[in-house]
């Protein structure tokens, strides 16, 4: 028997060869998206947005070089995870589904939009636990060496940290009937998502940010704010937590 790659199904080293394959997918998406908005942002139009950065100076080479490092091994942690996933798909133990007819087209960005609002909850809760003194220290204190977000920020996480927030996926699939195509488009959004909140120059308009519409989404100023307050702004997509809990910062409102 074979699965989705063609390959022998529960072999001793299937696991491996899933979590050698997603870790290489896992890298390659980093670095596109990282690489793309470091390029156009950073490199080719540098003059053009340096009036619009969010910080007064720009992180340094050793700072950059540490986040791919990190970066790195989160893709290995978030690697096992989905290759984990993958295993329990493969043995019919997650609501991830093939057939879009099976729940129909309407399906597909409800599906999409209950994903994103089960992460934001669990994302903001957790980070707020995280900014606990000791377990900040352990855990998140990693992120936040990086003072000025980069987009190579984005992965940029402990291996602990890493764990903590690829385990919600799973939990959600084992659950949630969700289509493979959806899957795969939400991994991209958040995968971008990361990377624009990270990039330190607020690339949506003026007056996107100030409609109540653009409101309700983070972008770059708004987790720039955390960066630099530490105890603002725990949100991962969505600004209603911050504002339900009285934790966005000050500077949204003026």
């Amino acid at each position: 028997m074979t699965d989705f790659f063609g390959l022998e199904a529960n072999t001793p080293t299937i696991f491996l060869v899933y979590a050698f394959i997603f870790f290489f997918a896992i890298l390659f998406r980093y670095f596109v998206a990282a690489g793309i908005f470091y390029y156009y942002y950073y490199v080719k139009n540098f003059k053009k947005y340096d009036n619009r950065r969010l910080s007064k100076r720009l992180a340094n080479k050793s700072q950059l070089r540490k986040e791919v490092v990190w970066s790195i091994k989160s893709s290995a942690i978030f690697a096992f995870v989905g290759a984990g996933t993958y295993w329990l798909w493969q043995n019919g133990l997650t609501a991830i589904y093939l057939d879009i007819s099976e729940y129909g087209l309407w399906y597909l960005p409800v599906s999409l939009l209950i994903i994103l609002l089960l992460h934001e909850t669990y994302y903001y809760w957790v980070h707020r636990w995280m900014h606990q003194p000791k377990v900040f220290r352990i855990v998140h204190k990693v992120h936040h060496d990086s003072r000025i977000p980069t987009p190579w920020t984005a992965f940029s996480f402990h291996p602990w940290e890493s764990l903590i927030e690829a385990l919600i996926l799973p939990l959600i699939l084992v659950i949630l009937p969700v289509n493979i195509f959806v899957l795969g488009f939400y991994l991209l959004v958040m995968t971008v998502s990361s990377v624009v909140n990270h990039l330190d120059i607020e690339i949506y308009p003026l007056w996107f940010q100030k409609s109540r519409f653009g409101q309700q989404f983070i972008g770059a100023t708004h987790h720039h704010h955390h960066h630099t307050e530490f105890m603002t702004n725990y949100g991962l997509y969505f600004t209603f937590w911050d504002k339900i809990m009285n934790t966005e910062s000050k500077k949204m409102k003026s």
